[in-house]
């Protein structure tokens, strides 16, 4: 996977600043970042050129293989808006001054899972017999985000817990020979390794249940959501109206398979594992300073978030905001 510098960023930083300068004027084309393999509703809207219609302007879509090079994109000056990046490579880019912005959330999907050892006797019914134990968490990620909300959903004292940071294989092998009681991983085959000695601290219908999962966002640069709110805010709406027109029909199921690259059953099954949450209910749930997408981001390392940091709050909002969904 590539990284981008302190230099590349330095240097869009600066171009930005630079362009904030000249009068801003509406763009007559906008270029978006999205993911093959990754089945959408609004890939309908995509193919039919709704985005187009309603926008005004000429839609150009490009497919990335990484959130991160979605990322290098935007700082190139390549892409206005990113659909779907992964939480996890928005706040890196954050973390490193990148001027760009979450404005809505794509997709919900499952959580990654916490692995109990079988031998223990442990589940969600008798989770308070974690407290005290070992838990192996690769720190700053989207699985360590999952341990944090399943033991605030199971009202367990994580004070008490012995935390190991370890990558998911590590995790996964410390588990097996019960150097840690619990590990969180990511990852096929690390997931599937804990799972021949342990089981999920929650199932998939807990997880719903509690609200819990991993999401993607939709980001978009400074300079484009300053100088073009209007097309912002239109892009947001027709993705709402593609998301609340999904019925999963054969026809739907076709199209979008098409667009994404995978045949009709792929992402049939793909898709039945994904949450398109409103704009009503992406304000009500993830924005605002104590929203998902906040409290997420702090358990992913947002330096704006350390302890002390001035004006912490004006500072979150600038990176994180739901004012484009009105």
């Amino acid at each position: 996977m590539k990284r981008f510098t302190k230099n590349i960023v330095s240097a869009s930083v600066a171009a930005v600043m630079m362009g904030g300068a000249a009068a801003a004027q509406a763009a007559d084309s906008v270029n978006v970042a999205f993911f093959l393999e990754w089945a959408t509703p609004n890939q309908i809207a995509k193919v039919d050129k709704a985005y187009d219609d309603a926008m005004g302007v000429n839609v150009n879509w490009t497919n990335f293989s990484t959130g991160v090079q979605m990322t290098e994109a935007m700082l190139a000056g390549d892409i206005d808006i990113a659909y779907s990046q992964g939480l996890a490579p928005f706040i890196t880019a954050t973390q490193q001054g990148a001027p760009i912005k979450m404005v809505s959330v794509a997709v919900i999907y499952e959580a990654n899972d916490c692995f109990v050892k079988n031998d223990l006797g442990i589940s969600s019914s008798n989770a308070s017999e974690l407290e005290g134990k070992t838990v192996a968490v690769p720190l700053n990620t989207m699985a360590d985000f999952a341990f944090r909300k399943y033991m605030q959903a199971l009202n367990i004292n994580t004070s008490t817990m012995k935390i190991v940071d370890q990558a998911p294989a590590d995790g996964a092998v410390s588990l097996a020979d019960g150097s840690v009681d619990m590990a969180c991983i990511f990852g096929g085959d690390s997931a599937k390794k804990a799972g021949e000695v342990g089981t999920p601290i929650m199932s998939s219908q807990q997880k719903r249940d509690a609200g819990i999962g991993s999401f993607d966002v939709v980001s978009v640069t400074e300079k484009f959501a300053t100088e073009n709110p209007g097309l912002l805010r239109t892009f947001l709406e027709v993705t709402h109206e593609a998301n609340a027109n999904w019925t999963a029909s054969a026809s739907q199921l076709k199209k979008v398979a098409s667009d994404a690259g995978m045949d009709v059953s792929t992402t049939k099954n793909q898709m039945a594992g994904f949450i398109f949450p409103t704009a009503a209910e992406q304000k009500e749930q993830f924005f605002g300073p104590k929203g998902v997408a906040v409290s997420a981001a702090e358990s992913l390392g947002l330096v704006f978030k350390k302890p002390g940091a001035w004006n912490v709050d004006q500072k979150i909002s600038k990176v994180i905001t739901g004012e484009y969904l009105d």
